[in-house]
């Protein structure tokens, strides 16, 4: 543990610029880069839990109609960062997480726990986001092609962008073993910007950054929602931000439900946590299998 705090120590200290009264990371180094964005996602300190949180609304779109607003959305994540090191590949982080996050009535901002598909007009139960992990791979200060980390943000005028873009297309957990050869992949794109003050990022006394986040999801049918191959799909819109005290920060509903039905939430991971990551459709999966399997 010791050796890892002072690795975590020595990757903020090199991300300094030599003069002592400055104090301010520089983005233009890999160390500052890595630093800059482990402020950003978690914390600089090895181990210290971060919550973010974010709201927002959900959109059916389906060819030939208008776009229909179905369900609100209340979501956290809470995790933390660890230093690791790379004989080849320098320091880096690396970030372990649960995410959580709620469908709501667009009317009364209720929980949902069934939900009657406009569609089809039949009942299905709702299955909430809780995704257990959701960890991410190292990030060094060098890439796996060798080249220098950097940092990928945009300053202007007192405020640091970081844009982020994950197009998603892989086998898809419920679409059967032939995908390869009749489709069925899963196919979504997700945009993460985060934005945080200049002067906030780049102080190197302070741990972690005060961020914002907006976040855009384009996606397939949830599989619970039970469209079949009915065309469409669905957008999510969403803003939000690190909360200052953690889980005590959240909405009273998504409390009331970390409470009642997801107590591991109020705490990350281990930093050692080796499980694949879990999706929504990986989650919806085990759900409906031991539903399945208690009825049988």
């Amino acid at each position: 543990m010791i050796r890892t705090l002072m690795a975590s120590a020595a990757l903020v200290a090199m991300a300094m610029p030599m003069t002592a009264s400055a104090q301010q990371i520089d983005l233009s180094t890999p160390a500052g880069a890595i630093a800059a964005n482990r402020k950003i996602q978690c914390s600089t300190v090895d181990g210290e839990p971060v919550v973010y949180h974010w709201s927002g609304r959900v959109y059916a779109r389906a060819p030939g109609v208008p776009d229909r607003h179905i369900f609100n959305v209340e979501g956290m994540n809470v995790r933390q960062c660890g230093t690791v090191t790379d004989p080849v590949r320098g320091t880096g982080y690396r970030l372990v997480s649960r995410e959580l996050m709620l469908y709501l009535d667009p009317r009364t901002n209720e929980v949902l726990r069934t939900w009657t598909n406009p569609e089809t007009d039949q009942q299905v139960e709702v299955v909430h986001v809780a995704n257990d992990p959701v960890n991410s791979r190292p990030t060094y200060e060098r890439t796996a092609d060798g080249s220098p980390f950097r940092f990928s943000g945009r300053v202007n005028q007192g405020w640091v962008f970081l844009p982020f873009e994950a197009p998603l297309f892989y086998v898809n957990p419920l679409g059967g073993d032939y995908q390869e050869y009749v489709g069925n992949q899963y196919h979504a794109m997700e945009i993460f910007d985060f934005s945080v003050r200049e002067d906030d990022l780049l102080d190197s006394s302070r741990p972690r950054a005060d961020a914002s986040i907006a976040w855009v999801r384009i996606s397939p049918w949830l599989p619970w929602m039970r469209m079949g191959g009915r065309p469409g799909g669905l957008v999510f819109n969403a803003v939000g931000q690190t909360m200052a005290n953690g889980i005590d920060g959240l909405p009273q509903v998504l409390r009331d439900e970390i409470a009642a039905n997801y107590p591991d939430y109020v705490a990350p991971p281990p930093l050692d946590d080796a499980r694949p990551n879990e999706t929504s459709w990986t989650y919806f999966r085990k759900v409906f299998d031991a539903e399945r399997a208690a009825a049988q």
